[in-house]
């Protein structure tokens, strides 16, 4: 169960250098097909934080051919120490404004680009190791089965995915755009090294207010991701929160991009969801040294319902460059 004080600092191991605690709020203008992340990585024993601001509407295969990009490492944590309200040295700004479940993001970089945005929670925080939330839990803790423990090596030792809407407006290089979606963030602490995490497909579905979907995947990067084992995640329909029991995927890629994925979701009450996207955009997210996310906003389909949500599959750079070197699994290059 997450608790009001989970919206401040957990305390590290002190013997852990690696150990993290991260906030990420991904937020989107379907129209101008914008995608947005703001994230911060505070490594607590080390006294530093790391910080991206990433901006995105076309197809990026480097950082610099995206709208924006202000990718910092290790500034000092300001203190006193308060993950509840902070501002960090390249401006970025947050006050969770109600425990687990609002927060006030800002961010100007003094040249154009600036962010202006609440978060409202339309549900609460989904804690993947609650085995009262996360069926996905409750059936490994029953069976020692392999699903529901997932936790990304340990970096999701402490853990939650939320849904909710974001609302107001960013500037790219004095052009404004409009924020009013329905999007998912994620709050994480633990052990979290710069090598030898598992891969990952973080993904949501949003279709209003009253209709989204969020989970996370693990696959095997030899085959390119291509199916997709699911980890947890959650439907929220009208406010119910409803943990996913059971659910497969297939993606197709472009290179390690996600250009369309098809999912069976199936939620704790046994009623099956159907789902369909495809990628409107790319753009490699190098959210800490040595990972690479393949970033993807992508249009899905439900039934007749039309939405929007972040695809995120996450790869190391090492295990890139072995997956490259192997003609087995090389990509041909087009002529």
């Amino acid at each position: 169960m997450i608790r009001d004080e989970d919206a401040q600092f957990h305390a590290a191991d002190p013997g852990v250098p690696t150990w993290a605690e991260t906030n990420f709020f991904g937020f989107y203008n379907a129209e101008a097909k914008l995608n947005i992340g703001v994230y911060a990585l505070f490594r607590t024993n080390l006294g530093i934080v790391s910080s991206t601001i990433c901006m995105n509407s076309g197809f990026a295969r480097t950082p610099w051919e995206a709208d924006f990009c202000d990718l910092r490492a290790s500034m000092p944590i300001p203190e006193p120490r308060n993950l509840a309200e902070f501002k960090l040295d390249n401006s970025l700004s947050i006050a969770c404004l109600n425990a687990n479940m609002d927060w006030r993001i800002n961010y100007d970089d003094g040249a154009g680009t600036a962010i202006d945005v609440l978060y409202r929670s339309i549900m609460p925080p989904f804690d993947i190791h609650d085995p009262d939330m996360d069926p996905m839990k409750a059936k490994a803790l029953k069976a020692a089965e392999a699903g529901g423990k997932f936790a990304w090596g340990t970096a999701y030792n402490g853990h939650f995915d939320q849904t909710g809407h974001f609302h107001g407006k960013v500037n790219v290089r004095g052009k404004p755009y409009l924020i009013d979606c329905i999007s998912t963030m994620d709050h994480s602490w633990g052990p979290r090294p710069e090598r030898g995490a598992p891969n990952m497909s973080w993904l949501h579905a949003h279709f209003s207010r009253d209709l989204a979907m969020h989970a996370i995947f693990s696959f095997d990067p030899v085959t390119n991701g291509g199916s997709l084992s699911l980890a947890h995640g959650y439907v929220v329909e009208r406010g119910k929160v409803l943990g996913l029991k059971d659910g497969r995927g297939e993606t197709k890629r472009r290179e390690r991009y996600a250009e369309s994925i098809n999912l069976v979701l199936i939620n704790s009450a046994d009623r099956e969801w159907k789902l369909v996207a495809d990628g409107l955009t790319t753009f490699p997210w190098q959210c800490w040294p040595n990972m690479v996310s393949f970033n993807v906003l992508g249009r899905w389909r439900c039934g007749d319902l039309v939405g929007y949500g972040e695809i995120q599959d996450f790869f190391e750079l090492p295990q890139l460059t072995a997956l490259n070197a192997d003609p087995a699994t090389r990509k041909p290059v087009a002529a």
